[in-house]
């Protein structure tokens, strides 16, 4: 029997934050209703798996936490004991009863969508929640029994500062989390923010406020195990860490993606035809995936990094030629110990140039 990750992309929200490019629509009580059906006739096709790792994105998951409840409930004899299962919420969407009933239904793990602990830069992404709101969301959470709690911190925000981007980590730290994720803001085609002139930090400036962050949270005990995340001692992601180490997930839901029987493949941005189609439609996104480009690429996302030895044994790639090119990049980027290389924070920053350098092997 199988034991692999599960993924279910929830695709409603109350309204869209302009800068978020992920597939989501409008919430409306009978679509949410149709849409969860047609997850468990899906999850339902895979007969000989079960799952230690189940993750609701979005979206915003919290919205339908009736329907998530119900479908735990559909698919409770294809979890493992003790597999993690996460939802994302808003804090604007959070009350107890959503956050108890979820517990009960065996949700062990909330990833709360909080940004910024500063109120202006919270408005000028458009999110519904202001700083203290954000915050009682996360003690509501701990309070009804769910002590496995994430947060995102967004960093290169329109007008903030290495002091602000501070501030939001002092406060964070002192909440009852076990992990944070803190990412770039990115500007996406077609959203909102790509239509404005935003005031944004120069490349310095997301460097400074990055690096700042990364030491700030290690101070309070959050150690990095990935480019954009952090946990304390036993809270890294293990749904997350399935995709950086290349290990199988199934994806179920419009804008899903799967790494399954040997394919990479995509469910099509479509709730419609989602919920109308049975089996959902996918297209193959790579027929030949974990070869070694792809592998470098993602363990060097992690701080544990990869082990040269297990790649050129797997991969035939000679470990003489990959410290070949490593002697081509400046020495803070990376370590190197043992037969493992791993990217430094400053490395993380420039990692595409970097991996792109190290599997150039010619």
């Amino acid at each position: 029997m199988n034991k692999v990750g599960l993924y279910i992309h929830v695709p409603f929200c109350l309204s869209k934050c302009p800068y978020c490019d992920f597939y989501s629509v409008r919430y409306e009580t009978e679509l949410a209703k149709s849409y969860a059906i047609a997850v468990k006739k899906n999850i339902a096709l895979y007969k000989d798996v079960k799952f230690d790792s189940i993750y609701f994105g979005g979206g915003t998951p919290i919205l339908l936490w009736r329907e998530i409840c119900d479908i735990l409930s559909d698919i409770s004899d294809k979890i493992v004991d003790g597999a993690e299962i996460t939802a994302e919420a808003n804090p604007c969407c959070t009350d107890r009863e959503a956050l108890s009933s979820l517990k009960a239904a065996g949700l062990n793990r909330v990833s709360f969508g909080l940004q910024s602990s500063v109120d202006r830069e919270l408005k000028a992404l458009g999110r519904r929640h202001d700083a203290f709101t954000g915050e009682k969301a996360v003690e509501l959470a701990y309070s009804v029994g769910i002590k496995n709690i994430s947060a995102d911190i967004m960093l290169g925000i329109p007008e903030q500062t290495p002091n602000s981007a501070a501030e939001t980590v002092r406060r964070f730290t002192s909440l009852p989390l076990t992990h944070i994720s803190a990412y770039m803001l990115k500007i996406e085609p077609n959203t909102p923010f790509a239509k404005q002139k935003l005031s944004l930090p120069d490349e310095d400036g997301y460097a400074d406020i990055y690096l700042e962050t990364v030491r700030l949270l290690e101070e309070n005990g959050f150690d990095q195990y990935e480019i954009s995340n952090f946990a304390k001692s036993g809270g890294e992601c293990r749904h997350n860490l399935k995709y950086w180490r290349c290990e199988q997930y199934i994806g179920v839901g419009p804008a899903a993606h799967s790494y399954f029987g040997g394919k990479r493949f995509a469910v099509p941005n479509d709730l419609e035809k989602f919920i109308k189609c049975f089996p959902q439609q996918t297209r193959v996104t790579d027929g030949q995936p974990g070869g070694f480009e792809e592998y470098m690429m993602l363990k060097l996302r992690l701080s544990e990094g990869v082990d040269l030895d297990k790649v050129q044994a797997v991969y035939s790639v000679a470990k003489r030629d990959i410290e070949r090119k490593l002697k081509e990049l400046p020495n803070d980027l990376y370590r190197y110990e043992n037969g493992t290389v791993a990217l430094t924070p400053k490395g993380f920053l420039v990692s595409n140039a970097v991996i792109g350098i190290l599997t150039d092997i010619t």
